[in-house]
């Protein structure tokens, strides 16, 4: 299978959302030191674990991001798109739980057809996603972790996937 049309679509996807996003223009904070999500950034990028994937989360508004992940195997790919809603945990500086909901869609080689029963005969998985979990920004560094569930429903496969993970991110502002 040819990966580069694959990576050349993700990250056209990436780009639209970062472009999109830089439209929205976030609610004022009245204090300067204060943060803007309770996480005291507002973009970030980087890789999510379990399964691997690429994820980029913009804030539009105080306490509300989107977040787009990419999943990239030798069998195809998935871009789930959620809107987050964030509540920062008090007594725990630039720590926030979060859930929100969304989208994805998925295309799929032929193999990965066969090797997943219990799926239509269609390469293509377009379903909605849930998530849940924590957000944290690692004090005087430009990096961000979270934990979170994913669990996941696929109309056109008719699957239901259970996943989440830990992503680790860059800062970019």
């Amino acid at each position: 299978m040819n990966l580069k049309p694959l990576f050349v679509f993700t990250l056209s996807i990436l780009s639209f959302l970062s472009l999109s996003a830089q439209n929205f223009t976030p609610d004022p904070v009245s204090d300067k030191s204060s943060s803007f999500n309770g996480n005291t950034y507002t973009k970030a990028i980087g890789v999510k674990i379990s399964p691997g994937a690429i994820t980029y989360k913009s804030f539009f508004k105080q306490h509300k991001a989107i977040e787009a992940i990419g999943y990239i195997t030798l069998d195809g790919f998935s871009v789930s798109v959620l809107k987050e809603f964030y509540t920062p945990i008090e007594g725990a500086e630039q720590l926030s739980w979060y859930y929100g909901y969304g989208g994805h869609l998925g295309i799929w080689s032929e193999e990965w057809k066969r090797t997943n029963s219990g799926t239509s005969n269609s390469n293509i998985a377009v379903g909605f996603d849930g998530i849940i979990g924590l957000d944290y920004k690692i004090k005087n560094t430009p990096l961000n972790l979270s934990i979170d569930w994913q669990p996941a429903f696929s109309i056109i496969q008719s699957y239901f996937k259970n996943h989440g993970g830990i992503s680790i991110r860059y800062i970019l502002k």
